[in-house]
């Protein structure tokens, strides 16, 4: 029997799933047969939803206990809609309903892997598998192998880069990976395997988990909605009319190279948090963290200051998603690419963190830095990953 792979990418806004096609023992590509749903256009969407404290969220994560409210409740069961809906979408353009699917969410996963646990930018969903199998066998969608696990967007974002035909990580043996979108999704690939960093929590933090001097999370300023985010506020404008009036990231960028004030403003901010964050990246992994940044979670386990992978430098340095396509060419390699690189550069030759070796390794940054062609990564690597894990636990 024919079997299809679907690869789901879940964000904060919308959810997206491709058909993905295998072109080698190890290799994949994206098709053309593609479809998303804004989960503000299903019904029940709650447009002013508003998150648990994160802090709360972490608590009740630590104790496993889930008393969602009314509204994660009503958000939670939206999301799981939209997903089912763009599933029908594959199986309808592709005329088969034998499927292989692997999920990637943002967000701390439950201990089973089947629901989200703490999600920054929307509801926990501790039943997020179950739900949507019962939602689809409403219909006539069959699984050729059940959905094993929702997967971190992060690691997604690596498995893609490593296996897609053109990906950026399959031919390096040491890189790290920032895709940067709704959210910021890292991933690393060490000694020539990938390193989930649910296990470098010991010694390294995610970006989402870290804070700059002002409080601020790393992931409000450097992802696409943080952009939005903060031009909003400089500019006293309401987020939901910046959506209503389709302005974007790409847009502010445009604003600053007119002339904007307050554009021009959020682009400085961007490039020093993002240049500080690289740094930080380059130097825990060469000689271990410096407490350069403080974190969200003032309970978090304080990070070692040693690891196995001491004296390491980075191939590369990957930026993808919506910012890396906006910063590789045009007004954003103008606005940002640019002072980035010669900031960043800056902070390596003057750091007293790193020695002779590793500045001369990043003596020219700019060939260390490079941008993802990949559209798409985390739903490339939620279906490779559906792939392997079920060949691996079957």
């Amino acid at each position: 029997m024919k079997t299809i792979l679907i690869g789901i990418d879940g964000g904060a806004t919308k959810i997206s799933a491709y058909l993905v096609k295998k072109t080698g023992n190890n290799t994949f590509v994206l098709s053309e047969i593609s479809t998303k749903k804004n989960y503000s256009d299903i019904p029940g969407f709650i447009g002013n939803f508003s998150p648990l404290p994160l802090q709360r969220q972490l608590e009740d994560y630590k104790k496993n206990e889930f008393h969602l409210t009314d509204d994660e409740i009503q958000q939670g069961a939206v999301y799981v809609e939209a997903c089912a809906q763009v599933i029908e979408s594959i199986v309808r353009q592709t005329k088969c309903n034998n499927i292989i699917a692997g999920i990637g969410m943002p967000g701390l996963k439950t201990s089973g892997g089947k629901g989200i646990a703490v999600l920054a930018n929307g509801p926990r969903m501790p039943q997020y598998i179950k739900g949507l199998e019962e939602r689809l066998s409403i219909g006539n969608v069959k699984f050729s192998q059940p959905i094993k696990r929702l997967g971190s967007d992060a690691d997604y974002c690596g498995i893609g880069e490593n296996y897609a035909e053109n990906g950026f990580f399959g031919d390096v043996q040491n890189a790290y990976y920032i895709g940067l979108g709704t959210g910021a999704a890292d991933a690393l690939k060490i000694n020539g395997s990938l390193l989930p960093f649910d296990q470098t929590k010991v010694w390294l933090a995610k970006t989402w988990e870290m804070k700059n001097k002002d409080g601020m999370s790393l992931e409000s300023i450097v992802s696409a909605r943080g952009i939005q985010k903060l031009y909003a506020k400089f500019s006293n404008k309401i987020l939901e009319l910046l959506d209503e009036e389709k302005i974007y990231a790409d847009s502010i960028i445009q604003f600053a190279e007119q002339g904007d004030n307050n554009a021009q403003r959020v682009c400085k901010i961007f490039v020093e948090t993002l240049s500080d964050l690289l740094l930080e990246r380059i130097v825990t992994l060469y000689t271990g963290w410096k407490d350069i940044f403080s974190f969200v979670n003032p309970q978090r386990q304080p990070l070692a200051q040693n690891h196995p992978y001491i004296n390491i430098r980075f191939e590369h340095i990957i930026i993808g998603q919506r910012v890396g396509t906006l910063m590789k060419d045009g007004l954003g390699r103008e606005q940002l690419t640019i002072p980035l690189l010669k900031i960043l550069q800056h902070k390596i030759n003057t750091t007293p963190y790193l020695d002779k070796t590793a500045k001369a390794h990043y003596a020219n940054i700019e060939k260390i830095i490079t941008f993802s062609n990949l559209r798409a990564a985390p739903a490339l690597g939620a279906a490779i990953d559906a792939v392997i894990y079920g060949e691996n636990n079957a």
